[in-house]
């Protein structure tokens, strides 16, 4: 990747342009960077982000100077989707505006200096957050707690598998405990992302070379198995991790094309689930008030997500980092107060 200027529109009816403070580098940007999800070229990529609107266009109700985060949930409350409460599945998302013929992936491209999006695509967001604590709430953090608290509704007692300890996982995990989970096993393939895991609240941990006899050993097989890994043969070993009407839930995002196994008898026979989730099925104006207590509250760990903090003209090292696998959430800091 290259720094480049490019024009940036004026914003249109309902949309706002965000002066960008932060923002963290995702497995998703580096999946759609490798191609991994097709897409054109050149491109902006960046999806989980805040800042502060610097103008409206007419229509908008969010506020200039107001701060808020930008995602890439782009809706258009209208569709069957929006209207049954699941706007992370818009059915008519529309178009992003043009960057001077560059893409703006994601309907974002936040790592940039300022982006023009639509008003459904922010939350606002207090000043007591740092910008890297609170540019990962945009992604990591939402799609992680959303999933075990809206897509799967835990509830106290059950047994949590999460898969794969970094930026989401983490988030599953605590979820996972303030949903009162009895059990929550993290499983991953390094033990210092292990050793974090035990800091956001998992009860037991496993090495992925374990398997599900990692989990047998503590009595019985989960109701409640999170992939948040987008890897082919996790994916298809997830339902082993399944109890009895136990549910596997697909929330990292593997590369297009990539095809799951399972055998449908055991499947119907024991009564599971295979489920996806996209952005943990959040709503922002619902659910972004009662995360944002949590952390007020001290029960929602944000500033911990946060490895390393990189300048834009080293986003590439910050990639490097991510896919390698290396900590839990990169930050791309551009603009805002030191």
């Amino acid at each position: 990747m290259t720094i480049e200027e490019v024009g940036l529109p004026a914003p249109g009816p309902s949309e706002a342009t965000v002066e960008v403070d932060a923002c963290a580098v995702c497995h998703s940007d580096v999946t759609f960077w490798r191609g991994g999800w097709g897409g054109t070229l050149p491109a902006i990529y960046g999806h989980e982000a805040v800042g502060r609107i610097s103008s409206v266009g007419p229509g908008t109700r969010m506020a200039v100077g107001q701060r808020v985060l930008v995602t890439l949930m782009r809706s258009c409350g209208d569709c069957p989707s929006c209207a049954g409460g699941a706007p992370a599945q818009c059915a008519t998302p529309g178009d992003h505006p043009g960057l001077d013929g560059a893409v703006a992936a994601m309907n974002c491209g936040a790592f940039a200096e300022a982006v023009t999006v639509h008003q459904s695509q922010l939350a606002a967001v207090p000043d007591t957050i740092p910008p890297e604590a609170a540019a990962i709430l945009s992604c990591g953090v939402i799609t992680g707690l959303g999933a075990v608290v809206n897509t799967a509704r835990v509830r106290p007692g059950d047994w949590c598998v999460i898969i794969g300890a970094g930026g989401v996982g983490l988030n599953a995990i605590q979820a996972a405990r303030l949903a009162g989970a009895a059990r929550i096993l993290a499983v991953d393939l390094s033990d210092a992302k292990l050793k974090a895991a035990r800091e956001f609240g998992a009860t037991d941990v496993a090495l992925a070379e374990d398997g599900p006899d990692a989990l047998k050993r503590l009595g019985r097989l989960a109701d409640h198995v999170f992939v948040t890994v987008g890897a082919g043969p996790v994916i298809d070993g997830a339902l082993d991790w399944c109890a009895p009407q136990g549910t596997a839930y697909l929330v990292g995002m593997p590369h297009l094309g990539t095809v799951g196994h399972y055998d449908p008898v055991l499947l119907s026979y024991y009564g599971q689930g295979l489920r996806g989730t996209r952005m943990g099925d959040v709503v922002l104006r619902r659910d972004m008030p009662w995360i944002l207590d949590l952390y007020a509250q001290g029960r929602l760990k944000l500033e911990e997500l946060v490895s390393d903090v990189f300048p834009l003209d080293r986003i590439n090292e910050a990639f490097a980092e991510t896919e390698a696998g290396r900590g839990r959430r990169n930050v791309i800091r551009i603009g805002g107060p030191a």
